[in-house]
């Protein structure tokens, strides 16, 4: 015990020790001697101090991850998007320079978290930014299916109350997930919408169509799972930390300034 604690006191002396830079070599050298002489202290270093070293491992995968991501998304900035925007809301400017379009699940936890992120990102950005909905709900999702069903079919009567629609179904997903269509109807009425004519028109070819047109954009860029989000050309996957998805907003900015010049 006592050896070992000698040991890391040379360590540490060795460590702290002020030196110039020609004495580095040296200090290396003898560093990495005591350490070659001790191997067994190496190990029972990141046993007792488990917890950091896992901590200091995470920390550098978080940061490998984000670089990738970041490198991704420069390649994607030249690489065009192609969607159907037609009779779809956009919420904020329409003339901003920076589109999010969001291809999303109502019953999806991520897509919850991800809406209050996006709606974040719009009220930060200003008229710079604007959003898109594009409904995405999987087929082993119950209720998504129809949640999307009545959100386009809201979108029919009043733009306006159909983004209220869209922020009280995400704010409510467990409400929706065990009362199903029928807190669609109840928040549609809250709402002020013809509930009887919403119904009918959530049947209707029109509104299957646009629900299949939005799947079938989604399948065509490779998207599984929700959420996914274009950014301008930028493909942002999952429910990222806001600092992260403004970094994309950032660089599509940017992307889309420099073009201007």
């Amino acid at each position: 015990m006592l050896k070992r604690a000698l040991i890391a006191l040379a360590i540490v002396l060795a460590l702290s020790t002020p030196v110039h830079a020609t004495d580095s070599a040296a200090q290396k050298q003898q560093l990495e001697a005591i350490l070659r002489d001790n191997p067994q202290l190496i190990m029972d270093v990141l046993r007792e101090n488990s917890e950091e070293v896992y901590m200091i491992m995470r920390q550098g995968s978080q940061k490998a991850q984000r670089a990738a991501i970041i490198t991704q998304w420069k390649a994607d900035l030249d690489v065009h998007k192609d969607v159907i925007f037609k009779n779809r809301l956009v919420r904020g400017n329409p003339d901003a320079p920076v589109t999010i379009v969001a291809f999303s699940d109502f019953t999806c936890p991520y897509c919850e978290q991800a809406a209050f992120t996006v709606n974040t990102l719009l009220k930060h950005y200003g008229k710079t930014v604007r959003f898109v909905f594009k409904n995405f709900p999987l087929a082993s999702h119950e209720h998504a299916r129809a949640a999307s069903e009545y959100f386009v079919a809201a979108t029919m009567q009043d733009q306006e109350k159909a983004w209220q629609f869209y922020d009280t179904v995400f704010a409510n997903r467990a409400v929706l997930l065990a009362d199903g269509e029928n807190f669609l109807r109840g928040t549609a009425e809250a709402l002020g919408l013809d509930v009887k004519r919403l119904v009918k028109d959530a049947q209707s070819t029109e509104v299957k169509a646009r629900i299949d047109e939005d799947i079938k954009d989604a399948q065509e860029l490779g998207f599984s799972g929700t959420p996914y989000f274009l950014v301008n050309n930028i493909v942002v996957r999952g429910a990222l930390p806001l600092d992260l998805f403004s970094e994309a907003v950032d660089m599509a900015l940017e992307h889309a300034n420099s073009k201007k010049k």
